[in-house]
């Protein structure tokens, strides 16, 4: 038997193991000669175009050899290794591959005085933030801004890591951001929630924020007239600037009312993921609403239910669903938050330079969740809003959270209407960020179900079609992310109905719940409910929308229109790797402290070296005088991916943008053609 095709596949196992442990190779050998004398020394070095770099042990024949044509830095062993295995003077070599080496050290907990009291943040409750710290991320170079009735921005636990080009007064119209304090209205809320973000670690005040390291700001836009433009102002504002967007308010949770975004905010939203953090999106994290005890759903609230904000729900540390929780199938994670009774509350800072204990509400959720995925994108720069979603939901758990309607998607996934994907887990979530490749663009694909034949309501409607998902054009979706019921309806009392959507694998999606205080006969005309239930899952095949009427049988309705919006990616999730590490350290920086060089074959981007460039930006390889070494260089603005710095470069579009194949373009964005 040839035993050389056995031993030529064990020595390819062996050197693929070697290039997977390996960080990268250098220029530098270690090789161990037959003879020691100066002029086989000299011999070898000259034959192989080595550098005597001298002896390694003074008293031993191994040599330290340089070689000058070979990369400082790579990926791969050098071809030399075959001529060099086959000299009969060159007992052993090693081309010598970086390792990664760490300090070992032990986490120090902040010695800040209420830290002790910040049980969210323990290692013995499930967000498993201390984790994320412990491998250093803290939240560094990433910018967050809440939205509310401002921050006071000389508070102990916040000059330090305050930001004025995070901030602003869109109410008043001047770059200072403090709240206005009255006999009435103390307006605090805003100072609270950055505080849970971003409150300085080790400087003996109050407690600390998820990402201590974080540079905070704060826009005063609530203390005012609250109109469309206000809000679309403040949605917009700086948006290559900051990074995370954290709004702990919404319309009134009466469980009555149907409000959302205006057409300027709703324009402000898509411009934020399409231009926002130089093309790769602005984050916006949303609270999902207090409405629980009046018997709401986060659903008939425009801002948490589009596809476009990160719903975050609450619980509490007995794990419980608080008593202000709505039930909405557009929530996509859950944080701590204060609970019901006696139940612990969230420690964060307030007016006046002071602290509380006493923070509670989805309004304490949505800024514990900023924090934590602050803390990814300083592990990922390049995450763009949709790589967050996608991660936030894979980082989600279902922990020890009680709830009765938990189930399993079609794709594997625990999910509840209380919880979405479960509490988030920021050390899970900084690791697979480490791993993630972008998500291929998003597709979208529309499917008219009724327009122009009204359909009665009565105790019960069912109404089911066969979704190709756009299967034969360019926006096939092969793994879905949100899906979206746009509807109109006529009804004497829009409360008694409940609706329900059921994908092709029997997910259902409870786009609304029985809300007893609302009375209204205004019914729904183009509403959009969207549901993240069934993320991952294959939307091909037979849907059903369900319409019950749960008050009096005499009580008939009629459904108008319904549109059904699927968006998602065109690759199968389920099998992409993400072995790879995604990100990596800058090996040489300038004086003003650049990216000046990455091992071959990595890119530059900003201040990191990255695998593979992100979207809205193109892969230069180091073949031009300004640019020596591999580049990430910015696409035109008006493609989503491209192969090049043109208009006519376009691979694919952002939102509301039509693709010219033809022509490389994308169109001017239509924003106003359609609700999203």
């Amino acid at each position: 038997m040839n035993s050389r095709p056995f031993y030529h596949l064990l020595f390819s196992a062996c050197l693929c193991n070697i290039c997977l442990t390996a960080d990268f190779y250098t220029n530098n050998w270690a090789v161990q000669l037959a003879g020691t004398s100066a002029e086989s020394v000299e011999r070898i070095s000259r034959k192989y175009g080595f550098i005597n770099m001298g002896k390694i042990f003074t008293d031993s024949n191994y040599y330290h050899m340089k070689q000058r044509a070979v990369l400082k830095q790579s990926f791969q062993t050098h071809l030399h290794s075959v001529r060099l295995r086959k000299d009969p003077m060159i007992i052993w070599f090693a081309q010598q591959s970086g390792k990664s080496r760490k300090k070992r050290h032990s986490f120090i907990p902040p010695s800040d005085p209420l830290f002790h009291k910040q049980w969210h943040l323990s290692e013995s409750f499930g967000h498993n933030i201390v984790a994320a710290w412990t491998r250093g991320y803290t939240g560094k170079g990433v910018v967050v801004s809440v939205l509310d009735d401002g921050i006071e921005k000389n508070h102990p636990d916040l000059a330090g890591n305050y930001d004025p080009a995070a901030s602003y007064d869109i109410n008043d119209i001047d770059p200072n951001p403090d709240p206005h304090r009255t006999l009435y209205k103390r307006n605090r809320h805003g100072t609270r929630c950055a505080g849970q973000i971003a409150s300085v670690a080790n400087n003996s005040v109050c407690g600390v924020g998820v990402a201590y390291h974080a540079k905070i700001g704060g826009i005063r836009m609530l203390d005012g007239d609250v109109t469309d433009l206000i809000e679309a102002k403040s949605l917009i504002f700086n948006q290559h600037h900051i990074d995370i967007y954290s709004s702990s308010w919404g319309p009134p949770d009466t469980g009555s009312v149907v409000d959302g975004p205006g057409l300027l905010s709703q324009e402000a939203l898509i411009r934020g993921v399409s231009q926002g953090r130089g093309g790769l999106g602005s984050i916006f994290i949303w609270a999902s609403g207090n409405g629980g005890m009046n018997m709401d759903n986060c659903n008939c609230d425009g801002y948490v239910n589009s596809i476009y904000t990160v719903a975050i729900s609450s619980t509490t540390n007995r794990a419980d669903v608080p008593s202000y929780s709505e039930p909405c199938a557009a929530v996509l994670t859950t944080t701590y938050s204060g609970g019901n009774g006696n139940q612990e509350r969230i420690v964060t800072t307030d007016l006046n330079g002071a602290c509380t204990t006493d923070h509670t509400g989805t309004s304490a959720s949505a800024p514990l969740a900023a924090g934590i995925i602050a803390l990814a994108l300083e592990a990922n720069p390049t995450l763009t809003w949709r790589d967050v979603q996608h991660l936030v939901v894979r980082a989600s758990r279902r922990h020890n959270l009680k709830a009765e309607d938990w189930t399993v998607n079609g794709a594997g996934r625990n999910v509840s209407h209380y919880y979405g994907y479960g509490l988030l887990d920021a050390g899970k979530l900084v690791g697979l960020a480490r791993n993630w490749s972008a998500v291929n663009s998003q597709k979208k694909c529309q499917h008219v179900i009724l327009k122009y034949m009204p359909v009665k309501i009565g105790h019960y409607l069912r109404i089911s079609w066969n979704e190709t998902a756009c299967r034969w054009d360019r926006n096939r979706i092969r793994s879905l992310e949100h899906v979206q019921a746009q509807l109109s309806l006529k009804h004497v009392h829009r409360g008694d109905l409940t609706i329900t959507l059921l994908s092709p694998a029997g997910t259902p999606s409870n786009l609304l719940t029985r809300r007893h205080f609302d009375r209204s006969s205004a019914g729904f005309s183009g509403w959009n409910f969207m549901s993240t239930r069934c993320w991952d899952e294959d939307p091909t095949g037979v849907w059903s929308l369900i319409i019950r009427n749960t008050g009096d049988r005499h009580n008939i309705g009629e459904l108008t229109h319904l549109h059904i919006n699927l968006y998602g990616t065109d690759e199968h999730i389920f099998g992409r790797r993400m072995e790879r590490t995604m990100i990596h350290q800058c090996t040489v920086r300038n004086n003003n402290g650049s990216c000046k060089d990455c091992p071959y074959p990595l890119y530059i981007f900003e201040n990191i070296c990255v695998v593979a460039c992100p979207p809205h930006f193109y892969e230069l390889d180091s073949n031009s005088s300004t640019y020596p070494q591999r580049h990430c260089l910015p696409c035109h603005r008006s493609c989503e991916t491209c192969s090049g710095p043109e208009g006519t470069h376009c691979l694919d579009c952002p939102p509301h943008s039509t693709f010219n194949p033809q022509l490389g373009m994308c169109s001017s964005p239509n924003y106003r053609c359609r609700r999203a």
